[in-house]
């Protein structure tokens, strides 16, 4: 009798030392269908798919495990005895090779299985977690400690993206994006993950943001991620995308704060016309006090830019004339280059707008009145 112990403790150690225990009963099995030339029976298949599901739940890898059943299958070979009869050696190495062969598509398969079964449990933690984080509430504190088992450590600071296409992201040449950008966070920051996913067509992500370099990584590998994304066919270059970034806290709570402030952050980037990829919540806040207020902001800007609507020639022309003025730090020869013009026609305007308003754009005492009035005026398109 073959020395069976022996033989599975050392095709463990071939294996990289993995239990031989996963062995199972195959070796007496083998010993048995050496000698009579059958084939492994459906039960002892099963048994082995039973053995590839164990592995892949114990994280033992299926080239370890399919190196633990051939090691066995040639060191159980030096120890059979097979007599001398060349029909009947030929007959027995074929039994182990069969059951070898077989063995091996059953453990796979039965790995295959249970990897793709804990993946879509893995997968749905995940979306549960998310989806309480970005909730709020007790129940997202309570969550804290189900995400750090998924790489996301909460009591460091961290932020959330939100970022929207034109196309959404649920859309089928999008759906890979989340994935990826995930892939490509992974393990950046004192090996905490992010966790990415969809909601509403939006790409939301919660990552780790010890420092202002990390929040900036993220927009980076966003916008590289979808750049690497191939368009639709008709879509044409350049489809529209745009993120925001909410302020960096530690804590659960923090997730659905961060989570606001970017959303809002998008909003407004669309209200003001922002071109960038990726807006800073932080950037905005000046924005988001004047709308806390809105009969308050309506007030200023009837107050405010009220007569240009009465005035001759176009308000809206003037208001935009203002924007770029404050938006180039009061310089006019950079205002006639942001609206393709002169610099004699730009001081004429600012001159006409003082002259309307009673308020001189150019005028440091003037001029953070006339600002907030044209900040809110873009935000709620009062011209």
């Amino acid at each position: 009798m073959p020395r069976l112990e022996m033989v599975g403790a050392e095709a463990a150690r071939d294996a990289g030392g993995i239990d031989p225990g996963l062995l199972g009963d195959f070796l007496p099995i083998v010993v048995e269908a050496a000698a009579s030339g059958r084939r492994l029976r459906r039960p002892e298949l099963r048994a082995c798919g039973e053995r590839g599901a164990e592995a892949a739940l114990v994280g033992v890898p299926l080239r370890a495990l399919v190196d633990l059943y051939l090691s066995a299958c040639w060191r159980l070979w030096e120890e059979l005895d097979t007599g001398s009869d060349a029909a009947q050696v030929r007959a027995a190495g074929l039994a182990v090779l069969r059951a070898a062969d077989d063995a091996v598509a059953a453990l796979a398969e039965g790995f295959q299985l249970a990897r793709n079964d804990l993946s879509r449990q893995q997968e749905s933690t995940r979306r549960d977690v998310f989806d309480v984080l970005l909730a709020g509430g007790p129940p997202a504190v309570e969550a804290t400690g189900r995400a750090a088992d998924l790489g996301l450590d909460l009591t460091s600071p961290h932020a959330v993206l939100v970022a929207r296409h034109d196309l959404t992201f649920d859309h089928p040449s999008l759906t890979s994006v989340p994935r990826r950008l995930e892939s490509v966070l992974s393990g950046r920051h004192g090996d905490t993950n992010p966790l990415v996913a969809t909601k509403n067509g939006l790409l939301v992500c919660i990552f780790a943001a010890p420092d202002q370099q990390s929040v900036a990584l993220v927009g980076d590998r966003l916008a590289a991620v979808i750049d690497a994304v191939a368009a639709p066919p008709g879509s044409g270059p350049g489809r529209a995308w745009q993120a925001a970034i909410g302020r960096t806290r530690p804590g659960a709570a923090a997730v659905r704060v961060s989570y606001e402030q970017a959303g809002s952050a998008l909003d407004l980037a669309d209200r003001l016309g922002l071109d960038d990829a990726v807006v800073d919540s932080g950037t905005l806040v000046v924005y988001e006090m004047l709308l806390r207020d809105r009969a308050a902001i309506d007030e200023l800007i009837e107050a405010v830019l009220g007569p240009l609507r009465a005035a001759p020639g176009s308000a809206s022309a003037m208001l935009e004339t203002l924007e770029a003025y404050f938006a180039s730090g009061g310089v006019a020869t950079t205002t006639a280059a942001r609206l393709n013009l002169s610099v004699r026609a730009v001081t004429y305007r600012l001159q006409r707008i003082g002259d309307v308003l009673g308020l001189d754009p150019t005028d440091p005492a003037h001029r953070f009145t006339l600002h907030a009035a044209v900040l809110g005026a873009r935000l709620l398109n009062a011209f």
